[in-house]
């Protein structure tokens, strides 16, 4: 068996390592021990982006936000669905993570970040929530492993009853706010309808074949 090579890392701001490894043509972003994405694993992340564009409708021109670059799976799914005059921005806080995509991962990514409805973002996606009232059709959230934060504690900002609150604000009325996580969490979607949402569960398979873990997709629409 190939082994698995690493080909590069940054620590984060809690001190724990995010590494970019290679096996043959796979790919893996690590978080210490857990794996966060896996190149052969992206079911759930095309999900994230079908079940929210499905719901706006067939919107001309919607105006969608990314939080999270990963490999770039929901966003290559998204510009599979939106037409011509849509426009995607994808917020990425991690610079070395938009490095390897325009490196190592090129060939993943397949140049879906030189379409001209993309705009990329590097920074924080609750800092464009916030400073857009009204703005986005739809707000698609892959940034961690979930409302548990994993990866960053500022993340769980994005999931608390205030972090919602924005959300429904940047919001165009009957937007829609989709959100992927590694498991079920009843207290979150708990917090979404207290915020004003109107919310679906939906559990999808990790891999693109209907197998693998599954993971949970909430699909919440503003009222």
């Amino acid at each position: 068996m190939i082994p698995w090579e690493r080909l590069d890392g940054v620590t984060l701001e809690d001190g724990v390592e995010l590494r970019l490894m290679r096996r043959g043509s796979e790919y893996s972003i690590m978080l210490g021990a857990n794996e966060l994405m896996n190149s052969r694993l992206s079911g759930s992340e095309e999900a994230l982006a079908a079940y929210a564009i499905e719901q706006l409708g067939g919107s001309p021109a919607p105006r969608i936000l990314i939080g999270g670059l990963g490999m770039g799976f929901t966003l290559r799914a998204a510009l599979r669905l939106l037409g011509p005059d849509a426009r995607v921005t994808v917020a990425e806080l991690v610079p070395e993570v938009i490095a390897w995509a325009n490196g190592p991962m090129a060939e993943v990514f397949a140049g879906c970040l030189k379409d001209p409805r993309v705009q990329l973002h590097q920074g924080d996606v609750g800092e464009l929530i916030r400073k857009n009232r009204g703005n986005w059709d739809a707000i698609l959230l892959d940034v961690d492993n979930g409302p548990d934060g994993l990866t960053r504690q500022g993340n769980d900002a994005l999931y608390s009853a205030q972090g919602l609150a924005g959300a429904h604000a940047a919001l165009a009325e009957g937007g829609i706010y989709s959100v992927w996580s590694s498991a079920p969490d009843p207290a979150f979607t708990r917090r979404l309808r207290q915020a004003g949402f109107t919310v679906e569960e939906r559990a999808t398979r990790a891999s693109t074949r209907k197998r693998g873990a599954r993971h949970m997709i909430w699909v919440a629409q503003r009222s």
